[in-house]
């Protein structure tokens, strides 16, 4: 299973990349707005890959985040939502706006991506709007292009977010015990995460604060 690719973009295509990794080219299909966002030719980059094996055929999907990977996977569950439909809502989107599109009942939103009818928008948040909560709380996940590793380079560090998952975790389980619907509470620990509060406490107390009416 190939989860992660860090090598020097060799080629470009219209639905796909080739990633020179120390000499083996993979290709990787990448939805348009993800193409868009890569660094240019010769230049290393880094994407998550989501590989899809079937009887006849064997493809990796890119992505600039953990996140957005793993809105892809989530997506595919949904019947009629193939792989590049999967990739390009979380391309058009980002996994932010599609956990928002999910948790709200926004269907137009997913419609916006190419090939995704009104049918199957309205399918895809009905089936998944009890769902989003499980990446909304994952946080984190980004991999910046201008610090990505070059292919013969050792691994750098990656940045932690302010919370551990398991304190997000917690703090997301507190939340729903005291009656907040699981997609607003995962939105409130998430927005909690990103403005830096650390530890389980001081994350509820964050996450109240947003919760509370305006």
């Amino acid at each position: 299973m190939i989860g992660r690719l860090s090598g020097v973009l060799a080629w470009r295509g219209s639905d796909r990349v080739l990633i020179d990794v120390r000499g083996v080219g993979y290709e990787v299909f990448v939805s348009e707005g993800i193409r868009m966002r890569l660094p240019g030719l010769g230049e290393a980059v880094t994407l998550w890959t989501e590989m899809i094996v079937r009887e006849d055929i064997l493809q990796l999907f890119g992505f600039l985040t953990l996140e957005d990977r793993e809105w892809h996977r989530l997506l595919t569950t949904v019947q009629g939502v193939g792989a590049k439909s999967a990739a390009a809502i979380v391309g058009v989107l980002g996994a932010s706006g599609t956990a928002r599109a999910v948790s709200i009942g926004d269907w137009a939103a997913i419609k916006a991506a190419p090939g995704v009818g009104p049918k199957l928008a309205q399918r895809v948040v009905l089936e998944l709007k009890d769902k989003a909560h499980l990446i909304m709380a994952m946080g984190g996940g980004t991999v910046d292009n201008d610090d990505v590793i070059e292919p013969s380079a050792m691994p750098k560090p990656q940045p932690k977010a302010a919370g551990s998952a398991n304190t997000q975790a917690e703090a997301l389980s507190a939340l729903t015990n005291l009656g907040y619907g699981p997609s607003e509470a995962a939105q409130a620990v998430a927005e909690a995460n990103a403005a830096g509060a650390d530890g389980t406490q001081a994350m509820i107390r964050a996450a109240l604060k947003l919760l509370a009416p305006k």
